[in-house]
């Protein structure tokens, strides 16, 4: 597969640099939907995993409804960024994000953070296509907590 769900390695390094702030008046992320196998804005398949540095507009979905080139502006989930006193586990998330009225298949995403050099975050795989026709498409996160959140470091 093309796309491969994956905590970027570039973000882990910049992690430990300060690049990136999860705080409530933080850095700015977005998630940014792509296709596999062709069906993006150039018809070529999005290439995403461990080793993705940046958001990429190869293989991004084409603008429909809500949806405009870079995604949508992702919204922390409070408190921004937590630990887990149990597992030692600390955390961050993110609400639910949604585009309206857009007829998109993708397979998956990549979050990124928009105010520092569109920098990669994560690449979210989900295993098949997934598609809205002149609807409403959501990507559902899992629950906010040291088991589940979308970032998790132990």
């Amino acid at each position: 597969m093309a796309i491969a769900q994956a905590m970027c390695t570039s973000f882990k390094t910049e992690l430990l640099t300060g690049t990136h702030n999860f705080a409530t008046n933080g850095n700015a992320f977005k998630l940014a939907l792509y296709a596999e196998g062709g069906g993006g804005k150039s018809s070529t398949t999005a290439t995403l995993g461990f080793g993705t540095t940046a958001y990429t507009t190869t293989g991004e979905i084409a603008n429909s409804g809500s949806y405009g080139a870079g995604g949508g502006a992702l919204t922390k989930v409070a408190p921004s960024v937590a630990t887990s006193t149990s597992t030692a586990t600390a955390f961050a998330d993110f609400a639910d994000i949604s585009f309206t009225t857009a007829t998109i298949t993708a397979m998956g995403a990549l979050i990124y953070n928009d105010t520092n050099s569109d920098k990669s975050v994560c690449v979210l795989d989900f295993t098949s296509n997934k598609t809205s026709t002149s609807g409403t498409f959501t990507v559902q996160f899992p629950t906010a907590d040291a088991t589940n959140a979308i970032i998790r470091i132990a």
